[in-house]
Formats: C-alpha cells, sequence, structure tokens
C-alpha cells in the first residue's frame, strides 16, 4: 500500500479508509515515507520559536476531566505580574508571548483587550493567545458573538490565536472528557470565523485519553477540510496525553511511544502540502523522543517556553525551558538545519 502513499499525499488524495490502513503497517516503513514526505515539502530545516508560555492563572470553572493543573495552586497574575514576565521574556530575544489560561467568569472582553493593550503598550511582541474556549466564554460572558469578540482582540492586539481545547473533536469523545466545552461545531465555527478576520490560529490534537484511531484520524481530516476553505493554520502540534493527577488516571495512561511517533506520521501524510508544518511538544515527550520524531515527519521544534505548569502538574518531568542554544545543538546533533522563526514561520535573524 505504501507505494503510491507519497504521491497521493502530495495530491492531497488520502482519505479516512486510506489512513486507517496506515495505523496497521508496518511502523518503520511507514516512519520512512512521512519522513520522505517531510524533505519533500519541508526540506532539512527544523523551525523553532523564541517563546515564552505565561500562565495567567489556574482557575477554572470549565473543569475538564482530563485536566491537572485546575486551582493546582490557585493564582491568579495582575496585568504587572504578566508585564514582568513578557519582559523576562524580551531579554532573552524572544518574539512571541503565549497566554494560557483557565475560564473565569471575569475573562470578559474588555478583561482581555485591557491586558492585550498593557502588553502592546510595553512591548514590541507578537501576542499568542486565546483558544476557540476562551473566545466563546468571553463573548458570551459580554452580551456579544464570538467574531465581535476576536474582532476586538484583533484591534486591541492580538496577531494569533491557539487551536487549544480541540482535544478530540468528536462529541462523543467530548461528553466523556470535556463535557463543558464547546462542542465540535463550535470550535470549527470559532476557528473559521478567526481565519475570516485574519487571525491566524496553530492546530491542536490532544490523543490518549478514551478516543480510538478513527477519532484520531476523523479529527485531522475536520482539520484538513478546514485548511483547505480557510488557509489560516500555521502548524500542527500533536500533544500527548498526560496522565497523572487527573480524573482520567486509571483510566488511560496515555499513549505509548510508537503510537506518539506514529500519530505524527500519520499527520504528516494525512495533511500533505495543507498543513505543512507538524510541531513536536518536547514539554511533554521529552527532547529524545521529540529528536526521534523529526525522523518521522515532524519539522518544528516548537518553543522556549520558558514555563509549562500545566504540563508539570500532569506529569511531564523534562523541564519547562530550553534555551535557543540548547534547541540549536538539538536539531544540529540529528543532522539537521536549525532556523528561528517567529509565530507566522517567518525567519528570524
Amino acid at each position: 500500500m505504501l507505494e503510491d502513499v507519497f504521491e497521493r499525499s502530495l495530491k492531497g488524495e488520502i482519505t479516512k479508509e486510506d489512513a486507517l490502513q496506515l495505523v496497521h503497517v508496518n511502523p518503520f516503513e511507514l516512519f520512512d515515507t512521512a519522513n520522505e514526505l517531510r524533505k519533500e515539502i519541508v526540506g532539512d530545516e527544523v523551525t523553532f520559536v523564541v517563546n515564552r508560555l505565561v500562565e495567567v492563572t489556574d482557575r477554572c470553572m470549565i473543569g475538564c476531566a482530563f485536566c491537572s493543573f485546575r486551582n493546582h495552586v490557585g493564582f491568579k497574575l495582575t496585568t504587572e505580574q504578566v508585564l514582568e514576565r513578557v519582559g523576562e521574556a524580551k531579554k532573552i530575544g524572544a518574539t512571541e508571548i503565549c497566554l494560557i489560561s483557565g475560564v473565569m467568569p471575569y475573562m470578559t472582553v474588555d478583561y482581555y483587550c485591557d491586558l492585550f493593550q498593557a502588553i502592546k503598550a510595553n512591548y514590541d511582541i507578537m501576542i499568542h493567545a486565546l483558544s476557540p474556549m476562551e473566545v466563546y466564554h468571553a463573548a458570551k460572558a459580554s452580551g456579544v458573538t464570538p467574531y465581535e469578540a476576536m474582532d476586538a482582540f484583533r484591534k486591541a492586539g492580538l496577531d494569533t490565536m491557539t487551536g487549544a481545547s480541540a482535544e478530540i473533536l468528536i462529541d462523543s469523545v467530548r461528553a466523556r472528557i470535556c463535557p463543558k466545552k464547546v462542542s465540535t461545531k463550535e470550535w470549527v465555527d470559532i476557528i473559521m470565523d478567526a481565519h475570516k478576520l485574519g487571525i491566524k490560529t496553530t492546530s491542536t490534537i490532544m490523543y490518549g485519553t478514551v478516543e480510538t484511531w478513527e477519532d484520531r484520524i476523523e479529527h485531522m481530516l475536520i482539520l484538513r477540510d478546514i485548511q483547505r476553505k480557510t488557509g489560516g493554520f500555521t502548524e500542527f502540534i500533536p500533544l500527548t496525553f498526560m496522565h497523572e493527577n487527573n480524573r482520567l488516571s486509571g483510566e488511560s495512561i496515555g499513549a505509548s511511544g510508537m503510537d506518539d511517533l506514529k500519530l505524527h506520521a500519520l499527520a504528516r501524510i494525512i495533511f500533505g502540502r495543507d498543513i505543512p508544518n507538524i510541531q513536536v511538544s518536547w514539554v511533554k515527550m521529552g527532547t529524545k523522543l521529540a529528536q526521534a520524531t523529526l525522523f518521522t515527519g515532524a519539522n518544528d521544534f516548537g518553543g522556549t517556553m520558558m514555563e509549562d505548569k500545566i504540563s508539570v502538574a500532569a506529569g511531564a518531568s523534562y523541564g519547562e525551558y530550553l534555551s535557543r542554544e540548547d534547541i540549536i545543538k538539538l536539531i544540529k546533533a540529528v543532522g539537521r538545519i536549525p532556523r528561528e522563526r517567529n509565530t507566522l514561520y517567518q525567519p528570524v535573524q
């Protein structure tokens, strides 16, 4: 079967049936095919971004079953504390600040707009923030539509949005792991509206909870369909489920390392030229497996991060910060060419 997969992927012809069959082929042949596609589509450069995550609060009213972070400590940063962290990021040459947070009733459109405006008034940095879930709740709390909320965010300084809160875009799975989050249709509609407004977003999947390979593939095909309509995704980020300290602990121990590699390979084959950038999460997978994933379809090493309390709370033990120099060494160690980028995949000197 793999003989024609390479060409069919480049032509965008991979079907759900094809992908389901690929789950069961020799994994090393699958990895080789994905690696050849990576080389054909994006070459031997491995991109990365110098960024910082800022976790604004761990308080959240959503209560997802997979979350290990909610009220882990019980903190809430002030605007001044957020600005301090942005300043620390600028000192290491960061071009992106990524704001992540729980959802609370006070997080209105005005709340986010004030925060974005304060950051832009003090620093020249790209703001990457807000998932469709955060947009939905801010809009609802403010009595406006998600489209109107995102238009306000854009005018206040938001540059790009995250593709988080996607988890698995299958409502039967969402009913088990995140029943209070937006539905699949609501997530898709908000993402497409963001793209219509000119706001680029990432796309993600969180896998390894209770979903099947068929669910994972259907999720990726939904993302591919959006990309073909809007062209608004900058990248695809597989996020392996961290299984400690949450309500799914015991029911799921997460995905295996082999499944991590297979997921990235299938993503490369399914997306082909539609979403050329496949990112690895070194925080969740560790640097060694992240390096291996560069040979199964991935071409982006993510960011320097500086902090990721969410992954740590769920059991990640690989650290929260890699310097620019560390990332460059890890990429060069596998014979690839490191290239720093910004959020929009534009080169940074």
